[in-house]
């Protein structure tokens, strides 16, 4: 007569469920935490390109001339925001418009996956009122 022993068949599946679970939990928490980081570089490259936007040519705004950019100053104001930022990024001014990049470190938690790095670009250009 054979005996049908079960023990061990629960291990197993305790085994692979559990496994199934925390991969899933990190798909949750570091798919979250990537969009996070995504959604701050982001605002920060939003934030560098409006500072460096808001860096007009005064002299030539006062003078009545259309309102442009001192490239030199919007370049520099960007740069600045995104080092007191801790960020890294780069800044290009083209004509009226100011474009960062900007990149942020994001290291996974729970999957296997090494660090990467999350980028995103934002423009701005000066904006004022037109006179009536």
């Amino acid at each position: 007569m054979v005996r049908r022993d079960d023990r061990g068949q629960v291990t197993a599946f305790v085994v692979v469920m559990t496994g199934a679970f925390v991969l899933c939990l990190g798909l949750v928490l570091d798919g979250g935490g990537a969009l996070r980081a995504r959604n701050e570089a982001a605002i920060l490259a939003q934030e560098a390109a409006r500072v460096g936007a808001q860096q007009i040519d005064w002299a030539a705004y006062r003078a009545g001339d259309t309102t442009r950019l001192d490239a030199v100053a919007a370049g520099a104001a960007a740069r600045g925001f995104l080092n007191s930022s801790g960020a890294d990024g780069t800044v290009s001014v083209n004509g009226d418009t100011v474009t960062v990049t900007c990149s942020v470190d994001f290291s996974f938690v729970l999957l296997p996956m090494p660090a990467t790095s999350v980028d995103a670009t934002a423009s701005a250009r000066p904006y004022t009122e037109p006179t009536a």
